[in-house]
């Protein structure tokens, strides 16, 4: 059955801010990689550490799920943003310097993928810096967008972004458009996330919690209408995955879908979030002085 194609109507022309896409696009497409490798499952608990099997599916994300992405996005000539903890960094410094040799996006998630709001501000801070300080030395430029584990952002964590001159977050759900998060008199450019657009609310699963095991084919349902209606409103949409998840072949087989459909349909501008960041940041008001790293 044909996907719905919906039509943008003059009020919904009205309500949306003019983003003026690039090179003709109607829209702006983010396909966005966090990276946890063993450091998703290490920031649940010291326990972990003797997980073997729990943290080599960890590990499967970067020595399988990195080269399928990789090479599919070659494939389409498309650029994408890679979301590295830098404990994930440490160990893999090879997986860096390939993300980057094709020409993506490097971007901070914290050091050992601790939650901000179940640690302390010290704490917090030493996930910032530390993991500033591994995508440093793992050969990464100084990364301009952030992404808070388990998209949890704490008041802390907000002002340290602030504080480091981060260009850009994507970490909350306020908007389905770019807007400006405020806290406490700050600003802070946001490329919204939602659990609908990210691939582990449909196939995660551990033997503690459980989980889920969609049908594969939903997620290219389901992210190509976003797509579409992404169009009608001339805005930016961002999906999110993790290798470990994705890169698992009946999965990745649905991504593939996705992303050959938007590159053949023609009218996205198809980048990295920090080129997104840089073209909207001048056509969205923001409420406080922004940074612009």
């Amino acid at each position: 059955m044909p996907l719905p194609r919906p039509a943008p109507t003059a009020a919904a022309s009205l309500a949306e801010p003019d983003l003026a896409w690039p090179d003709g696009a109607v829209a702006a497409v983010s396909f966005t990689f966090d990276v946890d490798a063993e450091a998703g499952w290490l920031g649940e608990g010291e326990a972990y550490s003797r997980r073997l099997t729990t943290l080599s599916e960890g590990r499967y994300g970067v020595v399988r799920g990195m080269p399928r992405i990789l090479r599919l996005l070659a494939e389409y000539e498309t650029r994408g943003t890679f979301f590295v903890p830098g404990h994930t960094a440490e160990l893999y410094p090879g997986m860096v310097e390939d993300v980057l040799a094709a020409g993506h996006e490097i971007a901070h998630h914290g050091h050992m993928h601790l939650r901000s709001d179940k640690v302390s501000a010290a704490e917090q801070r030493a996930e910032i810096e530390k993991g500033l300080a591994a995508l440093s030395a793992a050969g990464a430029p100084v990364p301009t967008g952030y992404r808070s584990t388990s998209w949890e952002l704490t008041p802390e964590t907000f002002g340290l972004l602030v504080e480091h001159g981060f260009g850009y977050d994507s970490s909350c759900m306020g908007d389905d458009r770019p807007y400006y998060e405020t806290h406490a008199g700050s600003s802070l450019l946001e490329l919204p996330v939602h659990w609908s657009l990210d691939d582990w609310p449909r196939y995660g699963w551990n033997i503690d919690t459980g989980g889920n095991q969609t049908a594969p084919g939903e997620l290219y349902t389901s992210w190509l209408t976003e797509y579409e209606w992404a169009k009608a409103e001339r805005r930016h949409v961002c999906y999110t995955m993790h290798p470990e998840v994705i890169g698992r072949p009946q999965r990745f087989a649905e991504l593939a879908r996705l992303v050959a459909a938007v590159a053949e349909d023609g009218h996205a501008w198809t980048v990295p979030l920090a080129d997104v960041a840089a073209h909207v940041r001048p056509l969205i008001p923001a409420p406080h002085a922004a940074v612009t790293r």
